[in-house]
């Protein structure tokens, strides 16, 4: 699973988002106070000074300014504060931060400076404070976000893991939140399924097994047949042997398939033999048409899986190409790790191509035969971990891959 994918990061990253947002909507709200109250105290402060000085001075009275103001009128005015628009202005004279009010009247322009104003300084002071908040509240909403995170994820986590070993603990299913819910919910589907695939597999074995007799005796009546020279007997006799035979390795793969035997525990197989017994195999089925039947040979190649199942799979893609192939050729070709089976038929039907990945079989008179010996091919591939693809030639005609593990 990618990083960006996970759950815990999701959940970081909400609260993270949580946190910005909502420190930046403190924030506003602490700047706006913060303009505020420096109108309160600053700029209200000049205005309400100028309003007791300016009619004393006009009078001719002293203009006692309390600790840090000063009033300035016309040539008294300090230059570097000449020239001003009415309105409180911040102005730095050197190192020195000054507010200012300034304005004019009927005796011309005037001014009213604070010296001793600190308000800037403290106002740098709350806004570095709120910088602090707004860092702090960002890193808790992370470390809340991870620790939230781990203990939403970790239970998800260790049920992803209980169902991979197909086995749900009770400390999961016996939870009383949505988890124990969806744990308890998981190993009742879990049991169904099993239930269900034991009975697959038990039905499956019993019905391989009790085929394999009647075949046996089958079989055994046709090879008296064609020993009999009797005039139009071998023949017939030759085609229920032969089809005979193909029942019995189709009800032995079958069975295998449902004994579901341990691979890495087999011994390895050559694939090209396989391939090239199955080619002369179904030679035969060619006899009466003008198809040509190639094998091409390529690397050796070892897989570990029974030879039966190897054999089934390769088959049932060339006798179907055998079958419903009417001219041109047909090559079974090996390249490193793959037996390539291509024919020169009309191609598989869209009906069937849509049924390869579901294993369901669907009757189809395509250049691949029936749709149950597709499934019945890529069920094995399944099984054995080989790759099934299939895709049409451009020239006509189909094209299956089988990607066998490397012994």
């Amino acid at each position: 699973m990618r990083p960006a994918d996970s759950l815990r990061r999701r959940i970081v990253v909400a609260f993270v988002l949580f946190g910005l947002v909502a420190s930046s909507f403190f924030a506003i709200i602490a700047a706006v106070a913060v303009e505020g109250i420096e109108v309160q105290l600053v700029d209200k402060r000049l205005e309400a000074a100028v309003a007791w000085a300016a009619p004393r001075q006009a009078a001719g009275l002293d203009v006692n300014m309390p600790a840090g103001l000063r009033f300035h009128r016309a040539g008294d005015i300090p230059a570097p504060l000449r020239g001003l628009a009415d309105g409180v202005h911040k102005v730095d004279v050197g190192a020195v931060g000054l507010h200012v009010l300034a304005g004019h009247d009927a005796r011309g322009e005037w001014v009213l400076v604070d010296h001793e104003s600190d308000y800037d300084k403290i106002e740098v002071v709350v806004y570095a404070m709120f910088a602090a908040v707004i860092v702090g509240f960002v890193l808790l909403a992370t470390l809340l976000g991870g620790f939230l995170g781990t203990r939403v994820v970790t239970p998800i986590s260790a049920l992803a893991q209980a169902v991979r070993r197909d086995s749900t603990p009770a400390s999961l299913t016996g939870r009383k939140d949505e988890l124990g819910v969806l744990a308890r919910a998981l190993e009742a589907h879990t049991a169904e399924l099993r239930a269900f695939l034991d009975r697959e597999r038990y039905f499956t074995g019993d019905v391989s097994h009790e085929l394999r007799s009647p075949l046996t005796v089958i079989m055994g009546a046709a090879e008296i047949l064609m020993e009999n020279h009797a005039h139009g007997v071998r023949e017939p006799a030759e085609r229920i042997y032969r089809a005979a035979r193909e029942a019995a390795e189709c009800v032995t793969v079958l069975l295998m398939l449902a004994r579901a035997p341990e691979l890495g525990t087999l011994d390895p197989v050559a694939l090209e033999r396989i391939a090239e017994d199955e080619v002369e195999k179904y030679r035969l089925l060619l006899a009466a048409k003008p198809v040509r039947l190639r094998f091409v040979a390529g690397p050796a190649q070892a897989v570990r899986a029974p030879r039966e199942l190897c054999a089934a799979a390769i088959g049932n893609l060339v006798r179907n190409a055998c079958q419903y192939t009417d001219s041109g050729e047909i090559v079974v070709r090996m390249l490193p790790g793959q037996v390539v089976v291509e024919d020169t038929g009309p191609g598989l039907p869209p009906a069937v191509v849509a049924t390869l990945g579901s294993g369901v079989g669907v009757p189809s008179s395509g250049s691949g035969g029936t749709g149950l010996g597709l499934a019945l091919a890529r069920r094995i591939c399944d099984f054995l971990g080989a790759g099934f693809a299939y895709e049409p030639r451009s020239e006509g005609g189909s094209r299956f891959i089988l990607r066998f593990p490397q012994a």
